[in-house]
């Protein structure tokens, strides 16, 4: 578990670079907040690789999934659908499921991994809602709903549909609105 949650905190540092990279003419905001995104994922990884080692485990010990950047090949082309479908979707995701993982190591006794997916909450609450700020500024821009937006996406790039349980608390810190909280929760239990 610990070692999936280290790969998507290394695949977030260069989503985070790529979109700096990537997405040209935006305000110099934009390539900013994503620069301090790159940098606290690093630090995430370096503290989940160290606490690997004191397991007596390392960075690539055992596979790992692509899901990330196979939407970030889909989403090259759009800093729209980018912002709507890697941090409003799929980093958000983490936000819902750090606390069921903190339990579990809670569970298993690691209290040092606990604190370690403390640290990587509270920062990626901010790091969503970096995602959440540039999509509503791309779509103020490009004069479109954003509900509607979002779901278009999803739908035209395969996003998946998020299912319950939801942090909605984190949610709400990371920006999300009511209406998109109401969205996802419908969206989830198919109403």
């Amino acid at each position: 578990m610990l070692h999936a949650v280290a790969h998507i905190e290394f695949n977030a540092i260069n989503l985070a670079l790529d979109a700096v990279w990537r997405f040209s003419g935006l305000p110099e905001a934009f390539y900013r907040q994503w620069l301090q995104v790159a940098a606290e994922e690093a630090l995430h990884f370096t503290l989940l690789t160290d606490h690997l080692a004191t397991l007596g485990r390392a960075y690539g010990d055992f596979d790992a999934h692509d899901g990330l950047w196979t939407m970030a090949r889909k989403t090259a082309h759009d800093p729209l659908a980018r912002m709507a479908l890697v941090p409003r979707t799929l980093e958000a995701r983490g936000l819902d499921a750090t606390p069921p993982m903190q339990d579990k190591l809670r569970a298993a006794g690691d209290t040092a991994a606990v604190e370690i997916l403390d640290i990587i909450l509270r920062d990626e609450i901010g790091h969503v809602a970096v995602g959440n700020r540039w999509f509503a500024w791309l779509c103020a821009r490009d004069g479109v709903e954003p509900l509607a937006t979002f779901e278009r996406l999803r739908q035209d790039h395969g996003a998946p549909r998020l299912k319950p349980p939801f942090n909605l608390a984190a949610r709400r810190r990371a920006g999300f609105t009511p209406e998109e909280l109401l969205a996802l929760e419908q969206g989830a239990t198919g109403r």
